[in-house]
């Protein structure tokens, strides 16, 4: 493959966002949805919860959603229907679908190049000039090498598809046993009085640390990336929604320094992570068969299984109640909000009887296992997709005899 490359503007339109003036702004729905950066950036489509009535510059369904401004600058999404731009943001649009999924491609890899050009300093932002005059390929097979690469990223929708319904059913099992008391059995059980309301007779009300152990871990020394490691250090970026714990970015940690990760704690399989800044009380689980140490500002807590399971813990840390706690124990900074040990301890639970507990672990424990599964089998077609990713764009992998039928060209 050895065309040349051209500018993006012979082969897209750019549109600048134009933020709308903030009293037609809402969130109740009217109007269309807005998008001012990628705050609301999910892994493939916006969640979008801000709209405005008087929208000045739109994308379409299928464009490529491109964050123009700040620390996020080059951040990604699709738009899976029409959005308002705000000017934090831009949309690329090629001649057809599978153009706009190649250009994107070839961001992907060349993102470094692209970033370059954005001035600012600590608040870089893209001209639509230089998004517009950036150099990529555009080779006569372009479209067999998005179907390609198309392929592994639809496989990956899919199963955040079936996640999203997984972490539901699970999240509604909690809701319906643990806060509406609806659990197999509960109509021959009373009420009786609490610090929290009325709970079911043998029931308890705790404090996290009467039921788990919690753990903050401070480390001041930076984490080694080395090959072949198997021992790695969590960071923010790796808690994902819905309780996940995101893989596919990793620091290694050398075999001689591992002592030193783990003198407070080791996470491992069932324990929960907790982020203290930043995304104040994120959540992720740790799945079976990984162990890892705790970067800065994470807590880990662990259930004390005479009082709790796993499966209970994460959905409890996930769960509204959880929330509506937080909300009371974060620390108002002047710069960030903070979420410390001494207010995560101070969380207040609702404790079912052992056989509810027990009931509850067998109910949900599968689901959450199915949810694991998934995870790591995305993270399987991302490595997979983003080795392909460059040998493709570069030409180094040639398409021109490969057969491609039933993968969607």
């Amino acid at each position: 493959m050895s065309e040349s490359e051209v500018p993006i503007s012979s082969v897209a339109t750019i549109t600048m966002g134009l933020s709308p003036k903030g009293e037609t702004y809402n969130t109740i729905g009217e109007g269309g949805p807005l998008l001012n950066g990628p705050t609301e950036f999910g892994d493939f489509y916006p969640n979008c919860t801000l709209f405005t009535t008087d929208s000045k510059r739109e994308c379409k369904k299928g464009d490529l959603i491109f964050c123009v401004r700040g620390s996020t600058t080059g951040r990604m999404n699709w738009a899976d229907k029409r959005y308002s731009l705000g000017r934090g943001v831009c949309s690329i649009a090629g001649k057809t679908e599978m153009d706009t999924r190649f250009i994107k491609y070839c961001l992907d890899v060349k993102l470094d190049a692209l970033l370059k050009n954005a001035g600012g300093g600590t608040f870089p932002n893209l001209r639509k000039d230089d998004i517009e005059g950036f150099q990529i390929p555009f080779p006569i097979y372009r479209q067999k090498i998005a179907t390609i690469l198309s392929a592994y990223d639809d496989l990956i929708e899919n199963n955040n598809r079936r996640i999203k319904i997984l972490e539901e059913m699970a999240q509604a099992i909690y809701k319906e046993w643990l806060v509406n008391f609806r659990f197999p059995g509960h109509e021959k059980i009373k009420m009786v009085k609490s610090e929290l309301g009325m709970i079911p007779e043998g029931w308890a009300v705790k404090e996290m640390q009467e039921v788990a152990d919690v753990i903050d871990c401070l480390h001041s020394k930076k984490p080694k990336e080395i090959e072949n490691g198997n021992k790695f250090l969590l960071q923010l970026f790796n808690i994902s929604e819905g309780g996940k714990l995101d893989l596919s970015k990793k620091y290694y940690i050398a075999d001689e320094d591992y002592e030193l990760w783990t003198r407070r704690i080791e996470a491992s399989e069932g324990d929960c992570v907790v982020t203290n800044v930043g995304r104040i009380a994120a959540v992720a689980q740790i799945p079976q068969g990984i162990k890892a140490a705790l970067g800065r500002n994470m807590t880990a807590v662990r259930a004390n299984k005479k009082f709790i399971t796993p499966p209970f813990l994460i959905q409890y840390l996930l769960s509204p109640h959880m929330e509506s706690e937080v909300l009371k124990k974060t620390d108002r900074g002047t710069i960030m909000d903070s979420l410390n040990v001494k207010n995560i301890v101070k969380l207040s639970i609702n404790i079912p009887t052992s056989e509810i507990m027990e009931n509850f672990d067998n109910a949900v424990k599968p689901i959450r296992r199915r949810i694991e599964l998934l995870v790591n089998q995305n993270m399987i077609l991302r490595r997979t997709r983003d080795l392909l990713l460059p040998k493709l764009i570069s030409g180094e992998v040639d398409v021109e005899k490969m057969d491609i039928q039933g993968m969607g060209a």
